[in-house]
């Protein structure tokens, strides 16, 4: 069978150069006669590949040197709870709810301390990005979600929080275009949208944040300190999916960095959109100036049991046309395109001709 387009939010697709390399070394990794899935992690074969996709992320992000690169597990969800226990001071922290990602992250912060939500969008079902452009207090740090994978928004702005912390979960907009790393006190990102499948966590954050004592009890592997001190090899990592991860990001490299990430991102999600905002058939749910250029949610004109009905049968045919993975959430409804870096500029016009089809058709 050929290759699919795959619209996944997550796991998503890779690029295909990453999956052919991966394959050809799938047995024998550089002579060693091993796949990197059975290596030590603390082998001589394999210290160089975790100390590469380091130096890699640094190189790509721009990670000033007084930041620490952490590789975890447990995804982004479990950063909802280790950002609280680590960054506690005062025991009061600032959230911004821009849908399901950022409720869950607040939900798990209030069992360790205040939280305080400085704006939502939750009056118009998270479909924009509150203005919060300045932000004072005596908080132990200020927290956003970048992109939201399921409504479709992104922050075209960064907060000023000043001295406070700015956290920030970046799961799906990581590298899809440059971000001042600097701006931030801790960025953290599950791996499954644009770097690596499933199993590893990247947490870029500043060393003066990282406490010699987190909250009393909490778990030796949820303390920043645990991983920093011992070079993310406290217990053994997720060994393969770091090495997928160098090897997608040694692609974006290739594919001119950050910068040629946004350059390749924006066309794709330019002419989506302009396709989207010129149609009778089809619209965006997200509002302009807060509109993700990763994750795109669409509706068709209908209302109710039809609307339920098309979208059905568009997701249906849309998949034997070799475009799957298009139904959009239960939250927002209709269909949601996620067009992350791996995604070829090809397979959205590919969208856009299937979409122009289906609606002469419907």
């Amino acid at each position: 069978m050929s290759r699919v387009y795959n619209f996944s939010a997550g796991p998503s697709c890779l690029p295909e150069e990453v999956l052919k390399s991966a394959a050809e070394e799938m047995m024998d990794y550089k002579g060693t006669g091993q796949s990197v899935m059975e290596m030590s992690h603390r082998s001589k074969a394999y210290e160089p590949i975790i100390a590469e996709t380091e130096s890699l992320v640094r190189e790509l992000m721009n990670v000033p040197s007084n930041y620490k690169i952490l590789f975890l597990q447990g995804g982004a969800s479990t950063q909802f709870a280790m950002v609280p226990m680590n960054l506690k001071k005062n025991g009061k922290a600032a959230y911004i709810n821009t849908g399901v990602w950022s409720k869950k992250a607040i939900a798990e912060a209030k069992k360790y301390l205040s939280v305080e939500v400085l704006a939502s969008s939750d009056d118009k079902n998270f479909s924009y990005i509150p203005k919060v452009e300045k932000v004072t207090g005596d908080y132990d740090y200020v927290h956003i979600t970048l992109n939201n994978t399921i409504m479709g928004t992104h922050y075209e702005y960064i907060p000023d929080t000043g001295d406070i912390p700015l956290v920030a979960d970046i799961s799906s907009c990581i590298l899809s275009e440059p971000l001042d790393v600097s701006k931030f006190g801790l960025l953290y990102a599950g791996a499954q949208k644009n770097l690596a499948p499933a199993g590893v966590t990247l947490v870029i954050i500043r060393e003066d944040l990282i406490p010699e004592e987190p909250i009393e009890g909490t778990p030796t592997m949820l303390a920043y300190k645990t991983h920093s001190e011992n070079g993310s090899m406290y217990n053994t990592p997720p060994c393969y999916t770091i090495y997928i991860m160098g090897k997608v990001l040694q692609w974006i490299k290739a594919n001119g960095g950050a910068e040629g990430m946004k350059k390749r991102n924006y066309e794709k999600a330019n002419l989506f959109y302009d396709y989207l905002d010129n149609s009778d058939y089809y619209h965006a749910t997200a509002e302009k100036g807060s509109r993700s250029i990763m994750n795109i949610p669409f509706l068709t004109k209908y209302d109710g049991d039809k609307a339920t009905e098309i979208n059905k049968k568009f997701v249906s045919e849309a998949a034997s046309a070799g475009l799957v993975n298009l139904a959009g959430h239960r939250l927002v409804g209709g269909m949601r395109a996620s067009i992350y870096n791996a995604m070829s500029l090809e397979g959205v016009k590919a969208l856009i001709a299937f979409m122009d089809k289906f609606a002469k058709e419907n």
